[in-house]
């Protein structure tokens, strides 16, 4: 009777001392949201390489992108907390489209710079627009000559009065093409992290141009090379203090890393429940493929991953909301993520056999994206040596 019951990835979850009532509820809205406004059209999305611009407003009418950003910007902040957030990266990495996930709020790594460093003015400017879903705003760090270190970039801003002339390149920009403003890091000053500094620069300025990336996956989340050729940009774009924007940057990474490493769990489940379900009901052998010794290895392995991830994944967040500084193990975090996520990917591919090789399917869409989450918001390698040194190591 045990084996024939439907198998259920929502139980698997640990009683934890951080969920309340209201994470339960916010999951549950979110769910239905995103099985009525978003699953009916992840194939559609992905095929045409974007998703539309329409479905920014949507979700910020719903309350998602709104969803632990103050309230005099638009948002919802009150009773909100990092907890929040994990259900929504879950819920989200779930559908198994992390392109929809990645295209839809790119504001959460473009938005928390300006927020945490930018004039009132500034604030009262791009955060309303981007929160009530009216217009996009993404992130340019990476350059074509380099990525993780942040401290080698060479796209500049020289001031000349009131503006900023910008001349570079980013690249691997998500939202990129659809972008109204680019949260951008900028040489103003000397070699090194002491001559960085962040603008926000709106793509409608002359002289800024941008093309199309083709990708391996996250086909729903429109990526692009962005080109600077004397742009001008307001000095009062400036976000904080000139030549102090390293620890912005790097502080954002913080947070971007966290929300990856969440996506990163949901995945893994998504590829769990996929593996599962078709366990029960394939035949191989006069049998139930989850009747076979080594399929129910593999799936108590991603089990294992999956329940180790969570907690190393709830306890950093919870460091998070108490203000340490846990740059080590968010870093770890990552690479323990990405790698359940990787591990969870291919077992349930190996589960699936050919059907897992189809388009059209969880699995075959998260295969896809493995290494875009190992690599974007800082590689394995950069993070692993990142923990080692500030340990101490």
């Amino acid at each position: 009777m045990l084996k024939n019951r439907p198998f259920d990835v929502d139980a698997l979850d640990a009683v934890s001392p951080f969920y309340d009532e209201t994470h339960a509820e916010w999951r549950a809205q979110l769910r239905r949201f995103l099985e009525v406004e978003i699953k009916p059209h992840i194939e559609e999305w992905e095929e045409a390489g974007e998703m539309p611009r329409s479905i920014h407003k949507t979700a910020s009418d719903f309350g998602l992108l709104r969803m632990g950003y103050p309230e005099e910007y638009g948002g919802i902040s009150e009773g909100i907390d990092h907890f929040h957030r994990l259900v929504t990266s879950d819920e989200m990495s779930r559908l198994g489209a992390g392109g929809i996930g990645a295209g839809l709020m790119t504001h959460g790594i473009g938005l928390p710079p300006v927020l945490a460093g930018g004039s009132e003015e500034l604030k009262q400017r791009i955060a309303p627009p981007v929160l009530a879903g009216e217009k996009i705003i993404s992130l340019g760090i990476t350059e074509p000559s380099g990525g993780s270190d942040v401290a080698a970039i060479k796209t500049r801003a020289v001031r000349k009065g009131d503006h900023y002339v910008v001349n570079g390149s980013k690249t691997y920009i998500t939202s990129g093409m659809r972008a109204d403003y680019v949260t951008t890091a900028v040489r103003t000053g000397d070699k090194g992290a002491g001559g960085i500094s962040v603008l926000v620069i709106p793509t409608d300025a002359k002289g800024f141009s941008r093309t199309k990336l083709d990708k391996m996956g996250w086909w729903a989340s429109d990526t692009a090379t962005l080109y600077f050729e004397d742009v001008e940009v307001p000095v009062e774009n400036l976000v904080g203090a000139e030549n102090n924007g390293f620890a912005a940057v790097m502080a954002n990474f913080n947070g971007e890393r966290l929300g990856m490493a969440a996506g990163c769990v949901g995945s893994a489940k998504a590829c769990l429940e996929e593996a599962v379900e078709w366990a029960q009901q394939r035949e191989t052998f006069g049998k139930r493929l989850a009747d076979h010794q080594v399929i129910r290895h593999k799936i108590s392995e991603m089990v294992r991953k999956i329940k180790a991830t969570q907690s190393f994944l709830e306890i950093s967040t919870w460091r998070v909301s108490q203000n340490e500084n846990v740059a080590a193990d968010l870093a770890l975090l990552k690479v323990q993520a990405t790698r359940t996520m990787e591990f969870c990917a291919r077992e349930a591919a190996q589960i699936l056999g050919g059907a897992s090789f189809i388009r059209g399917n969880r699995v075959e869409r998260i295969y896809r994206e493995v290494r875009v989450n190992a690599i974007g918001g800082g590689s394995e390698e950069i993070m692993l040596d990142l923990a080692a040194r500030q340990m101490g190591i």
